[in-house]
């Protein structure tokens, strides 16, 4: 895919972007660009566009609306100390975001395109990338159906986009994150969409996490949809639980089923937790243990 870049007329001033930087909340401010790409069934994918991050048009009509069609991701873009500035394995987000399309019938757009396209959109706003530690540009690809048309099935069109907004922490890190349990409620079932980064399984985990929110907690820990007994994973992030200490300690974490997503940091912890001589296992962990 070929990366074409268009400069912002429009750019915010050097001041009001460090304003911006140095207070960044999570989603409050976006930086000058964003990235475009366009695919239909006939010709495949457009190039990749670079260009003044500004409002899409959309027909009323076009598939998202109706039948749900959409995915995303989300990673980030940190500043090092050399000035430099490093992607996490953004590759790993690349496979992801293929693997979800496939499961919505979306088009899988190359790993390597993925990543050229969320590089482009970082060295063209290199400015929004916060210094301080713990913060981050919080990087946002998504795909859509755009095809206008209401008969249920996949849609022949879509629209590849990644913007990006420098976010704080995400969680404070003086203070424990409380979690509440969800019985009521599944975020996923085996053969369902659980696996996959769609906006659907977020829509459905929006009740009960202000269920949470009224019970004085930050996220929602989600059981199995058979029995619900099986701890699976929270809102905003997979579980590890750890047993013993020092060199008996071992972590464990639910096993990947279908239903839960398979987080890249979960995958980067086991990895490097396994490397440092810990004892790692995944499996079932049920809420009674």
């Amino acid at each position: 895919m070929k990366i074409n870049v268009i400069p912002s007329t429009k750019k915010l001033a050097d001041a009001e972007r460090e304003k911006c930087v140095a207070e960044p909340g999570f989603g409050k401010y976006f930086t000058d660009h964003m990235v475009v790409a366009e695919w239909n069934q006939n010709s495949g994918w457009s190039d990749v566009t670079v260009k003044e991050y500004g409002p899409l048009s959309l027909d009323p009509a076009a598939m998202v609306f109706h039948y749900g069609q959409e995915i995303f991701e989300g990673m980030k873009a940190y500043s090092q100390p050399d000035g430099s500035i490093a992607l996490f394995r953004p590759e790993a987000n690349g496979l992801r975001f293929a693997k979800s399309a496939a499961r919505i019938t979306l088009p899988e757009l190359p790993v390597d395109d993925f990543v050229a396209a969320v590089k482009a959109l970082v060295v063209q706003d290199a400015g929004w990338v916060p210094k301080k530690i713990g913060e981050s540009l919080y990087i946002r690809p998504f795909m859509i159906a755009t095809e206008v048309g209401l008969g249920v099935r996949p849609s022949n069109k879509a629209l590849f986009a990644v913007i990006a907004t420098p976010a704080a922490a995400y969680f404070n890190a003086a203070k424990a994150v409380t979690v509440w349990i969800s019985t009521e409620y599944v975020r996923a079932a085996l053969g369902g969409t659980g696996e996959a980064k769609c906006g659907g399984n977020y829509a459905a985990s929006l009740l009960a996490q202000q269920q949470a929110a009224k019970e004085g907690c930050d996220q929602v820990v989600w059981l199995d949809a058979q029995e619900r007994r099986w701890v699976e994973e929270m809102g905003g992030m997979n579980l590890y639980f750890v047993r013993g200490k020092g060199k008996d300690a071992t972590i464990f974490t639910p096993k990947l089923t279908g239903t839960l997503l398979p987080g890249i940091t979960r995958d980067s912890i086991l990895s490097v937790a396994s490397d440092l001589g810990y004892k790692v296992q995944e499996g079932m962990i049920s809420i009674d243990e």
